[in-house]
């Protein structure tokens, strides 16, 4: 039989496999004659001038692939920009490929921003632009509002909202009133064009203005907004100067809402999400034998206060069988110590705190980004066990100094209680596996 750690990792691993965007593109994408279909929405791609495809964020190629595989024969009328973390080739003739910054923007993100600004802004109502949208691309393409905002500037800017403790919507809502690709202005660009999104979605359900700062989406977020959150988690003093100086002089401008007639040719489709991560862990923790629950209350919350919830789940579910799984996507937030240099990731944090919780007992918990990257490590998370903390003190680097120093990396890499994937090509935003025998 299967120990409890090898369980945790196996549905971590199956979910992962089990949510690969190739195989839900095609169940979902139908192209027939030269009428693509998705979800209802039918487009006549014969009866447009340009077929325009633009892809942003992990999933990027990985979604433009398939998307040009289904579309069969009309794929070479179709052109456009591919705009992902890695360097790739491009899938076919006529597209450029940008390889943008993540967690921090580069300078490939700035100029993937240009081309890609200069594309639609040349559409017009007689072109079809399908955008292909997946977690991520708020560092893979930026551009600021403000013209001659330098890639020093707009990588402090980011780093410093990482960094704030701030959720991640918040962080969504400041990046989308300084950014000329964010909140809806992509949509803006390609207007009068018809639109389609697709998304693989790492953001709450109903929140997608949020997914890579929703560049094709209406904005739920204000400007007011902004300014209040800016004043919450002490973003003036974090944020350089002239970008501090445009929140505190309050002259932002608003992004576009939902009743903007820019939106009046727009659709948007999910393909993925977080859940399908989570109903395919389920499925093979019940093949496994374990009684599982899903409890997603505690997505946004702080790493510390996200252990501290679900331990208690936990044993609540424990009190009433044996073999009992937690599962909880989501991302939890951290707060990084000012000039920390330590190597790791939110899932890592995460393991690490649980790690104390669950000392000298026989739980297991791992966390693990659906992306195959946790912050600025080489690993999609971590699985820790009741003893961890022992034997991170006899090899002399105590858990609360790892804390202390957002140094998970370096201390659950040397235990071997890293869970190393590589980039997946997806982004479904992070699973939690909590496992009681």
């Amino acid at each position: 039989m299967s120990t409890a750690r090898e369980d945790a990792l196996d549905i971590f691993l199956y979910a992962l496999k089990a949510s690969r965007v190739e195989p839900a593109m095609e169940r979902r994408l139908v192209c027939r004659d030269g009428v693509m279909e998705i979800d209802g929405h039918r487009y006549v791609l014969g009866g447009y001038e340009r077929l325009v495809l633009i892809a942003i964020g992990k999933a990027a190629h990985t979604m433009a692939t398939p998307f040009l595989w289904r579309v069969g024969d009309v794929r070479e009328r179709f052109e456009g920009i591919i705009v992902g973390p890695e360097d790739e080739a491009a899938p076919s003739q006529g597209f450029r490929v940008y390889r943008g910054g993540h967690p921090s923007p580069n300078a490939g993100s700035m100029e993937a921003a240009a081309d890609v600004l200069r594309t639609l802004q040349a559409l017009t109502e007689r072109d079809l632009v399908v955008f292909l949208i997946s977690g991520g691309g708020s560092a893979l393409m930026e551009r600021f509002l403000e013209p001659g905002v330098s890639l020093e500037t707009i990588a402090a800017t980011h780093k410093a909202l990482v960094e704030s403790g701030a959720p991640i919507a918040a962080i969504n809502a400041v990046r989308k009133h300084l950014s000329a690709v964010k909140g809806g202005r992509l949509a803006v660009a390609a207007a009068p064009a018809e639109q389609l999104t697709i998304f693989v979605s790492d953001v709450p359900a109903g929140e997608l203005d949020a997914l890579s700062s929703g560049p094709t989406f209406p904005d739920r977020s204000s400007v007011e907004d902004v300014y209040r959150i800016a004043k919450e988690y002490g973003l003036e003093e974090r944020l350089p100067v002239e970008i501090g100086k445009k929140i505190t002089e309050r002259t932002l401008g608003e992004t576009p809402k939902e009743d903007d007639a820019i939106f009046a040719r727009s659709q948007w489709v999910v393909l993925l999400d977080s859940a399908s991560l989570e109903d395919a862990g389920a499925e093979r923790a019940r093949e496994l034998g374990w009684h599982v629950e899903i409890d997603n209350h505690c997505d946004d919350w702080s790493a510390e206060r996200a252990v501290e919830y679900l331990m208690g789940r936990l044993g609540e579910m424990r009190r009433l069988r044996e073999r009992v799984c937690l599962l909880s996507a989501g991302e939890v937030t951290v707060q990084v110590p000012r000039g920390a240099t330590g190597r790791g990731g939110r899932n890592q944090h995460f393991a690490l705190i649980a790690s104390e919780q669950i000392a000298g007992s026989d739980v297991v918990v791992l966390s693990g980004g659906s992306d195959g990257i946790d912050g600025n490590s080489s690993a999609a998370g971590a699985l820790v066990d009741g003893k961890t903390q022992a034997r991170a003190e006899e090899i002399g680097y105590p858990v609360s100094a790892a804390l202390a120093a957002f140094d998970g990396h370096t201390l659950l890499e040397q235990l071997d209680d890293t869970i190393m994937t590589g980039p997946t090509g997806n982004n479904l935003r992070d699973l939690r596996v909590l496992l009681a025998p």
